[in-house]
């Protein structure tokens, strides 16, 4: 009989036959699907995978020979007794295809299309393979049931995928890549534990510390409880970051969980809780996966590479982009990881952040893995946004913080002032009373206007048109003056309402959404040092002028209006309630503005579903913008030349990252028009001119083509 072969070694002297591979990853993908029940799911995906290379041409192709398809070849073969498998397999290379129609020819990119595909012959597998049988499915279904399905079509395909990349690269590489070692989820209990057991001495409720370690006691204790769906609202400065992660690791101890995984809106929050992350936990233990994340070494690197591919790592802190966009995609790279979301505790830091065009299948994503694989989730946030609605009946909430109401008021730092409308003029005026004060502005171009207004000494300015790198310098010359009592006026962007530990005795923020209203005030008087009523935060209206508000601000605008005419505290527990319930009721039906959940639920009568257009569709950055690297510093200019002539690692992107600017297609067009821009390669574009960016001002843009002008 002949040898069929899955593999051959780069160096030609080892092989791999096809039936080891399919039994190698059959055992990973079934290892991978128990954790939610499904183990003879993932075995069965497993074993007919890569029966297509079976055929006489692929066995060629190993040498030398022509492409071909083998991915169809076990979709056919399952596809009339198992759907759900037809379609993991199908797509285990190029992708989850979408269902497709019964029209479509064999031609087609559609799962209903390679049914009808002409394949090579691939019957001499029968005489190695035996056939495998699917238990029943263990799925509870929510809603119509076709979101549920094509749910758990995504994790199963994330089951198959990993575990024939990992066979394949234990294989190819003869063992040489090693993964894991982690430390276990028990002894980072017990390291933690250590690193807080002095500050559970305090016992005094009436000191900052005391409330912390309060509300640090009850987040441990209620680890203990059973896993499903919790709330954590602890207000700015109770030290939430460690709580969360006192009870994600008591909870995942108590339930056997294997990962923590930290969902978080901004790059900056990421940074800073990853570093506390590390600092108890042990580096080793904790993957940040973000666009802005450096490596110290070229071992750090690999490790951080390998875990980011599948999230194998105990703790991993992401973006909500990368999380969401990832359990809506097709494509193998970014499916990848989903399975070790199963059997995990995901804390989705300030809740209130999650995107509202497309919350409802965001919450349903969230609902699907607390309801049917064994993962809890927490919504953490100083300010709940009302999501509780938004979840399927099935899906009941905890609070975890005692005395909500209690704490919000015992952590109140600052009062509320409204000044109304008020001019660019006097909003200068105001700032330059203070000797330390925070102006935190809706648009990027007002906050270069006031600052110019305001330059001098002891003035700054921050906004998303700095650099990475810049922002990072600027963020600690501020604090170093702030804590030296020196004078200190900043004037940002949203930039800074979250993730930045800054501490101002007095703070002014332009009307927007009542949950950056509540951001901005944590600001002020952060660490409790000064009296309440010694602190300001200062809540304005502009003047109309020539400036571009964001469409994603002016809704939220527009609901903190109504909410300013209800409520004098705009800081209150009730305020923000109302403030999220108003909100989403005016979004309607924009809160699932792609129609995603329909559209899965859509396909339950027909089991067609439209992964591939989905995975188009979904998108948390709407916005088209462009690249633009900034080579004033050295490490910049070394990193634009290894671009220029054809660097393309991962890590040369992310060092990249640090010196990069992003910007709106328009005004991209016009600095391109100018001829200001060079492309050099990866998609990013090197400024020319170094002297339109400024070390206080960063970016400045006052270019023109034909009768655009930007500033």
């Amino acid at each position: 009989m002949s040898i069929y072969l899955a593999h051959i070694s780069e160096d030609g002297l080892r092989k791999q036959t096809i039936r080891e591979h399919l039994s190698g990853t059959a055992k990973l993908a079934g290892e991978f699907a128990a954790v939610f029940g499904c183990e003879t799911w993932g075995a069965g995906c497993g074993w007919y995978h890569d029966i297509g290379k079976y055929s006489d041409r692929f066995q060629k192709r190993l040498y030398g020979g022509a492409r071909t398809d083998h991915a169809t070849a076990g979709a056919q073969e399952l596809f009339r007794k198992n759907i759900v498998a037809a379609y993991c397999i199908s797509g285990h290379h190029s992708g989850l295809l979408d269902g497709g129609t019964a029209a479509d020819s064999g031609g087609e990119a559609t799962l209903s299309g390679r049914m009808k595909k002409q394949v090579e012959d691939y019957q001499a597998f029968r005489a190695e393979i035996t056939e495998q049988h699917f238990l029943a499915l263990p799925l509870r279904q929510l809603g119509e049931g076709g979101y549920s399905l094509s749910f758990f079509i995504r994790i199963l395909f994330s089951c198959l995928v990993d575990a024939d990349y990992l066979d394949t690269e234990a294989f190819m590489s003869d063992g040489a890549i090693v993964r894991g070692g982690y430390d276990s989820v028990q002894v980072l209990y017990e390291r933690l534990m250590k690193h807080i057991d002095p500050w559970l001495k305090n016992s005094d409720r009436n000191t900052v510390n005391g409330r912390r370690t309060h509300i640090l006691k009850a987040c441990i204790k209620r680890g203990e409880d059973q896993q499903g769906l919790y709330q954590l609202t602890v207000p700015t400065g109770g030290g939430k970051t460690v709580s969360s992660l006192a009870f994600a690791l008591k909870h995942a101890v108590v339930h056997g969980l294997d990962r923590i995984i930290y969902v978080i809106p901004y790059t900056s929050i990421i940074e800073q809780n990853a570093q506390v992350f590390k600092d108890i936990l042990g580096r080793e233990n904790v993957l940040e996966d973000h666009c802005n994340v450096v490596y110290d070494n070229a071992e750090e690197l690999e490790m951080g590479q390998l875990s980011a591919e599948n999230w194998d790592s105990r703790v991993i802190v992401t973006t909500n982009v990368q999380f969401f966009e990832s359990l809506f995609s097709n494509k193998t790279s970014k499916c990848r990881k989903l399975h070790n979301i199963a059997n995990s505790v995901i804390i989705f830091d300030e809740a209130q952040m999650l995107p509202v065009p497309y919350l409802k299948p965001c919450i349903q994503a969230i609902s699907e893995l607390v309801y049917n694989y064994h993962s809890t989730a927490v919504l953490c946030t100083a300010t709940q946004p009302s999501l509780l609605s938004f979840f399927p009946e099935q899906m009941k909430a905890s609070e975890i913080c005692p005395d909500v109401e209690g704490q919000a008021e015992f952590f109140k730092r600052t009062t509320m002032r409204r000044l109304g409308l008020i001019s660019q003029e006097q909003l200068v005026s105001c700032l330059c009373g203070q000797e330390q004060v925070l102006c935190i502005l809706n648009s990027r171009k007002r906050v270069q206007r006031v600052y110019e207004a305001l330059k001098g000494e002891g003035t700054y300015h921050l906004s998303t048109w700095m650099y990475p790198a810049h922002r990072k310098r600027l963020l600690k010359i501020i604090k170093e003056r702030l804590q030296k009592g020196l004078s200190c006026r900043l004037i940002a962007t949203s930039l800074v309402e979250a993730g930045v530990d800054f501490d101002f005795p007095c703070v002014y923020r332009e009307l927007a959404g009542i949950d950056s209203v509540v951001q901005a005030a944590g600001r002020c008087n952060r660490e409790g040092r000064r009296k309440r009523d010694a602190c300001e935060t200062n809540v304005f209206t502009m003047e109309k002028e020539d400036i571009h508000i964001p469409q994603a601000l002016k809704l939220p605008i527009s609901v903190a209006e109504q909410i300013c005419e209800r409520y004098e505290d705009l800081l209150s527990l009730d305020a923000i309630r109302e403030y999220f319930e108003r909100l989403y009721h005016y979004k309607g039906e924009g809160l699932d503005a792609k129609d995603i959940i329909g559209q899965m639920e859509h396909g339950s009568r027909s089991y067609l579903f439209p992964f591939a257009k989905v995975s188009a569709q979904f998108r948390l950055i709407e916005n088209d913008t462009k690249t633009i690297l900034i080579a004033r510093e050295p490490e910049a200019v070394t990193i634009a030349d290894e671009i220029r002539f054809g660097g393309h690692s991962r890590r040369l992107v992310r060092e990249a990252g640090q010196y990069c600017v992003s910007v709106y297609e328009k005004d991209f067009e016009a600095m391109n028009g100018a001829g200001l821009l060079e492309p050099i390669g990866l998609e990013f574009y090197l400024l020319r001119d170094t002297g339109m960016y400024t070390e206080d001002r960063g970016l400045v843009m006052n270019v023109s083509r034909g009768e655009a002008v930007i500033f």
